[in-house]
């Protein structure tokens, strides 16, 4: 997909690999709606970031783990920008606790977040897409829905449903030419990792991750934009960790 003047929705937006990632979109050619919970300084600073390549940036406030929030954003988005080519849901953040500390409250708002977000999102967004007969859909999963985490069952098993969404939309919708796939990021700077402990950090970097260092949001975004550029990908989960899934010792 050529990304000059598509339109692309960009959920969690306004920090982190979103924020990130709607800036390289816009590097390349796209105007970009974000959506996070606030209109705050983050949210400003990539509207800036976005708007300094020349391009366009809606700010949309919504929570998009609710199913009429989500349609709300892309909604808004055809209303402010013409349409959704694109669509990225990066929104997410930690959910921790083992069986027994999480909250029943807890495992739904994981749930509703992370995977019913994208499922509202996509019933929304797609059949746009399917009108050009063209579109890409980028789900950000996680390592933590790969290989297990301790105390962390939540998060983990929501990450862990959206490779398979993305494999199951990508047969769906292969004859109209809507290409879905999905990345799965590892310990990545962002404040996401900020309150791991040092103990931690020096595990990860020293033991865990063969590369010896974090991944930066600016990493993800480049394989995210490139996934929705070539035209031949669908249904795939890319791993960025420095080589941390593929260890056994």
């Amino acid at each position: 997909m050529d990304l000059k003047n598509k339109i692309a929705l960009v959920t969690g937006g306004t920090k982190g690999i979103g924020a990130a990632t709607a800036i390289a979109l816009a590097r390349d050619g796209a105007n970009v709606a974000i959506i996070g919970r606030n209109e705050d300084e983050d949210a400003r600073a990539t509207k800036k970031g976005v708007e300094s390549l020349g391009r366009r940036c809606e700010i949309i406030v919504a929570d998009c783990g609710r199913p009429a929030e989500a349609a709300r954003c892309v909604q808004e988005t055809v209303a402010k920008l013409g349409g959704v080519d694109v669509l990225v849901h990066s929104a997410g953040g930690p959910v921790n606790g083992g069986l027994f500390e999480i909250t029943p409250e807890l495992w739904s708002a994981a749930f509703d977040v992370h995977v019913h977000a994208i499922f509202h999102l996509c019933r929304a967004a797609i059949p746009l897409m399917q009108k050009k007969k063209e579109g890409a859909v980028i789900l950000v999963s996680s390592t933590a829905g790969i290989r297990g985490v301790i105390t962390n069952v939540a998060y983990q098993v929501a990450k862990g449903a959206l490779p398979q969404f993305a494999r199951a939309l990508a047969r769906e919708f292969a004859n109209d030419n809507i290409r879905i796939n999905c990345v799965a990021p590892g310990v990545i700077r962002t404040r996401f990792h900020a309150n791991m402990s040092e103990q931690q950090k020096k595990l990860n970097l020293e033991q865990r991750i063969p590369l010896h260092r974090e991944g930066t949001p600016e990493q993800v975004a480049s394989v995210i934009a490139e996934l929705i550029k070539n035209d031949y990908l669908t249904g795939e989960t890319f791993t960025i960790d420095g080589g941390l899934t593929m260890r056994i010792a």
